[in-house]
């Protein structure tokens, strides 16, 4: 099957699968849907807000709104994936029941799922379907697809259900210490934090800082700190009425003018687009 990429310009629902000999990821690492990463062959190397694991052909990954996240290449980089963004609002529109039915995506950042050989045919099955609705494109096609994502995420959540849902570990030491440094950000991501600070608090050198911190999250220093900002900054234009120079300064920009610049190379709208949004 040849890649393909669908978005039903609402952005409430997306469809991409590519087959791929390296890393390939969309510029916009977090989303106001729901996230589907059926990883259909190969192993991958995945970040997800604070934690980085390794992701093993027949696993899916689910990742909820405006949680950031990046895959890279593993030591072998050739892999096949699907995934799917899809917005609550497709979910509630079903059963008014839907938040008991798909309980584990609210109280979890992020769910990785293992399922059991017959779980995984069924979501192989239903993944090819919604792959072939979107490429033939018969009438009703994104409904009917959207009804097969839904069936998919049941499935899910039925597993998570009956079934502990383990953390993966980190690949090494030095990914956990990374990731420290990850967590100190998070929560500390409107003060200043230069490279060079960090590097002191957490006792390594501003290089190794640098290098490893791109090595296991897949975002540079200033690329992850940028995200973070902006992902807490569009969080308060949807949700309060503060002015756009005072929620800039609140996440840690200095300046409303850079401020604008990061936020448009980040979500690829202006700040205001979201408020209006509103």
């Amino acid at each position: 099957m040849e890649d393909f990429q669908f978005d039903n310009g609402e952005g409430s629902f997306s469809v991409s699968y590519r087959k791929a000999l390296s890393h390939n990821m969309p510029v916009n690492h977090f989303h106001s849907t729901y996230e589907i990463f059926y990883l259909m062959s190969g192993k991958r190397t995945f970040f997800i807000k604070d934690r980085t694991m390794i992701i093993n052909e027949g696993d899916v990954v689910i990742i909820s709104p405006n949680i950031l996240h990046r895959t890279t290449n593993t030591e072998m980089p050739k892999h096949e994936r699907l995934i799917v963004n899809i917005h609550e609002a497709h979910m509630a529109s079903v059963n008014n029941s839907y938040r008991d039915i798909f309980q584990p995506l609210f109280e979890n950042a992020y769910m990785i799922i293992q399922c059991p050989l017959h779980d995984r045919l069924a979501i192989e099955a239903l993944a090819h379907s919604i792959m072939q609705e979107m490429q033939e494109k018969k009438p009703g096609f994104e409904m009917f697809a959207q009804t097969l994502v839904l069936q998919l995420l049941i499935i899910c959540c039925r597993h998570a259900k009956q079934n502990a849902l383990e953390p993966l570990e980190p690949p090494s030491p030095m990914y956990e210490r990374i990731l420290e440094v990850v967590r100190y950000m998070n929560n500390n991501y409107m003060n200043e934090l230069p490279l060079h600070l960090l590097a002191e608090k957490f006792y390594v050198s501003p290089y190794y800082l640098s290098r490893f911190f791109k090595e296991a999250t897949g975002f540079t220093f200033v690329e992850y700190l940028n995200s973070v900002r902006i992902k807490e900054a569009k969080k308060l234009l949807e949700q309060t009425s503060m002015k756009v120079s005072l929620i800039a300064r609140k996440v840690g920009f200095g300046s409303v003018t850079h401020f604008g610049r990061v936020f448009k190379s980040v979500t690829g709208h202006a700040p205001l687009f979201y408020r209006k949004d509103k």
